[in-house]
């Protein structure tokens, strides 16, 4: 399952306008979701089951045991800063997760009750980086020390999940070795010993796991974590080699050729960039010469996230992602050594970025992602996100992979629906199904796709079919940009769908999430209303059809926290000959 969307060819209309040279633009293209879309089969979730039980055998026991190093060959540096706010919380004496707490008193590894991602934070070191960030070696060590020797005595001995998942498992060894001076500076010889020693039986762990991860993110920390310890720890040549040819694996079947993973996260694809970049530090601290293909993945890794950024360097809010920090994304790109332009379309990772005179279009124009890679995948295809400068005008809502403190479970299922994006709304229902498990169900399989740049500016036209099945009307969405970014208009239009039974009049709502900062305000005929950001410029906005409310939204941050904004949306009806709602966002002042 290495590849769930792929791309064909289409034909590309008489009347295309030709393209900027420098743009690589490939016109006329096609989107495909694979039908078979249903999570793990029962098959798989029994063999996994199987394998997971195999932990606890004396077989598994004996493939982790072997020689016991000495020490480390060399500490890698991590120039990713952490967290300095959650790295003063543990010198506070708790754990900071999404705004819960963990008091280190009463830190039981045994029996975590947290939830699954602050588990994962805690069994992956995250936190080891972000104590580092705010505090020497000296002010650090015994605080790390402890809580390392809670863990070890909880799971040092026997595997079990989530601690030794293979995820957990491959951060946990590079955050180890990272901050190895934490961890390893007392004077016990036994403790010292133990650590090693489970570091070294973590590679062995990893050695047969790593294939039976998930593919996407969690492979490519298995597979990176196994190189890494190939040449930290000593008589690694063969681990090299058969890591190396993993992590490869990994990358071909984890990212798309345009360096988008296949999850389609921000989140994630920021996540695989810090992996890619820990990896390459192993090289460098020990004066080794990487493969191509890592600093090829990592190549086009960068500049597809870059393509997900705003005029304020942060992210936007995509398939569960919150709007993370500017300073973030600045420092894992400037420790990735990677310098490039944001790429202005990701076919295959599914976004097209518009850009001009500081105006910038993000647009979701792919399916979501299949069930087995993605635990928070949106019905968001079709979304729009808009800046201007450092100012966003238009978001998506964001936030549904955050849960925590301020984003509780059901508001963060809510955050996945096709109402909480910038885009249009169908008979109240989302275009691709969200099922009671949490996975996406039948809807949009596929996108046909159409872009042309001028001189003049951008046009970008898709249609999908996830209404197509259940009410019968394709979807298409047409943008124009101006060339000055001053002006960017949009046509919906609803049409019946070859071959299918004839559709019937259905409620239509066309939204459009304001950021934080805007302020609307409707004008007398009920069609548009001037947008005012804060400190930024004012924008007009203009419906052809039907009635225009404004009504109240959220917003969330990257720390999951929502901030309460407004939202317009117009409401008509979807006719079964077809109609078109036309719009326009102009800057005015």
């Amino acid at each position: 399952m290495s590849e769930r969307r792929r791309l064909s060819p289409q034909s590309v209309p008489d009347e295309a306008e030709s393209e900027r040279p420098d743009e690589g633009i490939e016109q006329g293209k096609r989107l495909i979701r694979i039908a078979d879309d249903k999570g793990l089969s029962l098959a798989q979730r029994i063999a996994n089951r199987f394998y997971l039980l195999s932990w606890k055998t004396p077989i598994h026991g004996r493939r982790l045991k072997g020689k016991y190093p000495l020490k480390l060959l060399a500490v890698p540096d991590d120039e990713i800063p952490g967290s300095a706010h959650a790295g003063q919380a543990v010198r506070a004496g708790y754990f900071l997760f999404r705004g819960l707490k963990q008091p280190l008193k009463t830190l039981d590894f045994e029996q975590l009750d947290v939830l699954p991602p602050f588990a994962d934070y805690l069994h992956g070191f995250h936190w080891l980086r972000d104590l580092a960030t705010v505090a020497t070696r000296e002010q650090a060590a015994p605080i790390a020390e402890a809580i390392m020797r809670k863990w070890l005595d909880a799971h040092a001995d026997t595997p079990s999940e989530p601690a030794w998942r293979a995820d957990n498992a491959g951060w946990r060894l590079l955050f180890w070795s990272a901050h190895a001076p934490l961890i390893l500076s007392s004077s016990d010889l036994v403790y010292r010993s133990l650590v090693l020693n489970c570091i070294a039986r973590t590679a062995r762990h990893l050695d047969r796991g790593a294939d039976k991860a998930p593919i996407g993110l969690p492979r490519l920390v298995a597979w990176g974590a196994i190189v890494a310890a190939s040449m930290l720890l000593p008589g690694g040549a063969a681990r090299k080699l058969f890591g190396e040819a993993g992590l490869k694996r990994a990358i071909d079947s984890g990212l798309h050729g345009d360096g988008g993973i296949i999850s389609r996260s921000p989140i994630d694809q920021l996540d695989a960039i810090m992996l890619l970049t820990m990896v390459l530090a192993v090289y460098d601290v020990r004066r080794e010469q990487a493969p191509p293909f890592l600093k090829d993945a990592l190549g086009k890794a960068v500049p597809a996230l870059l393509g997900l950024t705003h005029g304020d360097g942060g992210l936007g809010n995509w398939q569960g992602a919150g709007a993370i920090d500017p300073a973030a994304i600045e420092a894992v790109i400037r420790a990735s050594r990677v310098r490039a332009r944001p790429l202005r379309q990701a076919n295959h990772w599914g976004y097209q970025r518009l850009a001009a005179a500081g105006t910038i279009v993000q647009v979701d124009a792919a399916p979501p992602p299949v069930a087995q890679l993605a635990d928070a995948g949106c019905a968001s295809t079709g979304a729009i996100e808009i800046s201007d400068g450092p100012q966003r005008l238009i978001v998506n809502c964001g936030g549904a992979a955050l849960e925590g403190a301020f984003m509780p479970r059901d508001l963060a299922q809510g955050l996945r629906t096709t109402a909480a994006h910038s885009t249009l709304v169908l008979n109240d229902s989302n275009s691709t199904a969200l099922l009671p498990d949490g996975t996406l169900g039948k809807g949009v399989t596929e996108v046909e796709l159409n872009r042309q740049e001028t001189d003049n500016g951008s046009r970008l036209d898709l249609s999908h079919d996830g209404y197509v099945r259940r009410m019968g009307y394709v979807h298409r969405r047409l943008l124009l940009m101006s060339g000055d970014g001053k002006e960017i208009r949009g046509e919906d239009m609803l049409t019946p769908a070859a071959r299918r039974k004839r559709p019937v009049k259905l409620p239509v709502q066309l939204r459009f999430h304001l950021a934080p900062g805007v302020e609307p305000t409707p004008t007398a005929d009920g069609m548009g209303a001037l947008l005012r950001i804060d400190h930024g410029a004012t924008w007009q906005f203009r419906a052809n059809a039907g009635k225009l409310a404004i009504e109240e939204s959220l917003w969330t941050d990257a720390q999951g926290r929502p901030h309460g904004t407004r939202q317009l949306v117009v409401t008509t009806e979807a006719l079964p000959g077809g109609s078109t709602i036309g719009w326009l966002f102009k800057k005015v002042g």
